[in-house]
Parts: structure tokens; sequence; C-alpha cells
């Protein structure tokens, strides 16, 4: 599927090992394979749904010599229904399930329109040449920058975890990090401790802002480039406006060149209210593709 589709990024195994064991999800019942007289998989489906949550995201594929056969569909009913049964099974009446699905991809753009669900939500890759001028940015001298790999005996992660968790309070389509889900985006085979960042107020004992990074080795590859890529980027609402943002995206180029890297990538979610796609404008990054987010109004199911 990702020779076809050629998407920005593919699942790495290590990431469908975390789905499929993840305790708040049950992979015997969440997730649905369909596979040829042979025995090979040609289409999968799987869904997943943080605690307490109303929300259930759903991902899935069909092999492209197996598609227009009506598979696709047909994965995505039984995942509207599974998602119906999870609403159920937590008590709830309704919920959404939630698709996410890039613009360049046709036929999942055909199958989620034709589902009946509805675009809410625009997000946008974005690239920047390290060949560029790095802008010398200031750090407040009360704030202390720390790298991950450098903080590992301070608590650091588990710092930066309740910060997110406050940061992205106000964002849209956001859930809190629990800790297993944490625990997973900072011990993942890609992520970079040595790139990812935070910025300590060690008079009051927590992060006021972070950047974690990760660099996937195939993305030359797939991008034409390598990428040091920014997953998260957050500050608290006490310490915005203080420049903090553009300061650790200029750190974490920085650190990127030295070690050899070409480009600087991130994604965005084009409404943002914070202005965060001008911020990345003014820092050199520029649109590369969108990804469209579909969601699916669902009553739970009773059988």
């Amino acid at each position: 599927m990702a020779e076809e589709d050629q998407p920005d990024w593919v699942e790495q195994r290590a990431d469908l090992e975390q789905a499929l064991r993840a305790s708040k999800n049950d992979s015997r019942r969440d997730t649905i394979a369909g596979f040829d007289g042979d025995g090979v998989p040609r289409a999968f489906g799987r869904l997943s749904m943080n605690t307490g949550s109303s929300l259930v995201h759903g991902a899935g594929g069909v092999d492209p010599a197996w598609r227009g056969r009506g598979i696709g569909r047909a994965v995505f009913a039984w995942q509207a229904w599974r998602a119906g049964m999870r609403l159920l099974e937590t008590g709830q009446e309704e919920g959404i399930f939630r698709n996410y699905v890039e613009e360049r991809n046709p036929s999942h753009l055909a199958l989620l329109r034709a589902s009946g669900s509805s675009i809410v939500r625009y997000f946008t890759e974005m690239t920047r040449p390290l060949d560029q001028p790095i802008p010398d940015l200031p750090i407040p001298p009360e704030l202390e920058l720390v790298s991950f790999a450098e903080g590992s005996d301070r608590n650091i992660s588990e710092l930066v975890r309740l910060a997110h968790n406050d940061a992205f309070q106000d964002h849209w389509g956001s859930e809190p990090r629990d800790q297993e889900s944490w625990q997973f985006t900072v011990t993942h085979p890609e992520f970079r401790a040595d790139w990812s960042l935070a910025l300590l107020d060690p008079a009051r004992g927590e992060v006021a802002a972070y950047q974690l990074a990760s660099y996937d080795p195939d993305s030359k590859e797939l991008l034409g480039h390598t990428e040091g890529y920014t997953d998260l980027l957050g500050v608290r609402r006490t310490w915005r406006g203080r420049g903090l943002a553009p300061a650790l995206l200029a750190e974490a180029m920085r650190r990127y060149r030295a070690a050899g890297i070409d480009n600087a990538g991130l994604g965005v979610d084009t409404e943002n209210p914070s202005g965060a796609l001008g911020l990345y404008e003014r820092m050199g990054y520029v649109p590369t593709q969108r990804s469209i987010v579909f969601d699916l109004p669902l009553p739970a199911r009773t059988g």
C-alpha cells in the first residue's frame, strides 16, 4: 500500500506492536484482517479509543491489487459497527468515528466521502531546507534548556508529559496523554532524545515549553531528502507570547544540521487559532501536502 500511495510517513513494526498490545484497546475485537485463498493478508482495519473518550480513531487499507471490489467499504462498515459497540461498552449513547487521509490518496478519499463522513479539519505537512540561515533566537534567562538525552535523571520525560497535557487543553482534537501512550512516544525507535528539548523553569519545577523530535531513516527514500521531524511542540499558556516555540525550533534545526540532516519537518493544524501556521511560514517552512480529517457521527450499536 505504501509503495502505491506514497505517503509521507509509513507505519513501522513498533507502531503496530504498540497498537495491538495497548491496554486501553482489545486487539482481538478491535482489529480485522482480510486474507486471500493462499493466506496472504490483503486488507486490514483497526480501531483505537482512549479511556473515557467518545472519540474512536480508525486506520485501515486494502492491497492496491484488490481495490475496486468493495473490500474497503466492507472494512469501513465493520469499523463503524465496532466503533458503535465500543461506545455501548463504555455506557455512551453517541460518539464520533474519526479517520485521517492524505489528500493525494484518491481511493481512500472516495471511500470516506461515500461513507457519510464529513470533513472537519485539515492538517498540513511542512518542510524547511537547513541550508538556509537559522535564526539565533534568545531563550529567557530564567529557563534552562535540557534535552531528553541530558535529563533522564531529572524526570524530564514526565515533566514534559504534564506540560503537554496542559499546553494542548485548548487544541482541537487533542486528548490527554496517559503514561502508557507517552512511554511509547519517548521509546519509539525513531525518537531522538538528543534532538528532543525542554525549557525547564527551575523556580516552579515544571517545563514551560518543549519540542519532541524523531528521525525516519527512510525519509530520503520517502521524501527525497533526509528530515528531522518535530512530532510535538507546545508552550504552557502562562509562557505564551515569549518566543519559546520558535526558539526551540531554531535549536532543533541547528542540531539536525549538525547531524548532516537536509531538512526540518513538521505538521500543523491549518486552522489552529494560535497562529502556528503563520509562525512556521515565518521560520521558513513551506507546505508539502495536506491530510484531511473525516468524522462520522455514531450512535451506540446494540448488535
